[in-house]
């Protein structure tokens, strides 16, 4: 049986506080501003840090853009191999999409069906003008043609090794682990 054994942390509260705010600036100078974005946080801890960078936003620009929430489950390519009853959460965007720039976020973009799942769910919503992605760490091994706009940490992985994200609101913990499986 495998199990997964700690082997560095990656990021520590300051270092995440420091992404987030480098990102925060490149998303307010990339859109030269903050009109028509609104901020998605992928279910489950791209919601808090979606919301630490509408809050970072608003301290920049004075202006907090519109917030949503998006529950990919329905619309993943691996929904028919579960083994287990997946639990569908509600999809809370609270404006019109359309003609809206859209910044996804997320936690870790590994291979990219996650984020071609929220694709596909926001499409389904609306036709926004453009969709950017927004992730803290970028830990490779693409199998679609995904990349991130923008990135707090970019972190080569083996097959064998795991990214683990712990946030506050989630974990009563903040930091970012680099774990490793070992079998036995």
């Amino acid at each position: 049986m495998a199990s997964w054994v700690d082997k560095t942390v990656l990021m520590d509260e300051d270092a995440i506080r420091r992404a987030l705010t480098r990102i925060s600036h490149e998303i307010v100078e990339r859109n030269k501003g903050t009109q028509n974005i609104v901020l998605v946080g992928i279910r489950s801890r791209g919601i808090p840090l979606s919301e630490r960078i509408a809050a970072m936003i608003e301290r920049i620009e004075g202006i907090r853009p519109a917030l949503g929430i998006l529950d990919i489950t329905l619309y993943r390519d691996d929904l028919s191999t579960l083994s287990y009853q997946p639990v569908v959460r509600e999809t809370e965007i609270p404006v019109d999409i359309t003609d809206k720039t859209i910044v996804l976020v997320d936690d870790v973009l590994y291979t990219g069906r996650t984020i071609r799942a929220a694709l596909d769910a926001l499409i389904d919503m609306g036709r926004p003008k453009s969709i950017q992605l927004a992730v803290l760490i970028d830990r490779g091994h693409r199998e679609l043609p995904i990349r991130a706009d923008f990135v707090g940490k970019n972190v080569p992985t083996s097959s064998k090794e795991e990214i683990r994200v712990m946030l506050q609101e989630h974990d009563a913990d903040e930091r970012v682990m680099l774990s490793e499986r070992r079998d036995g």
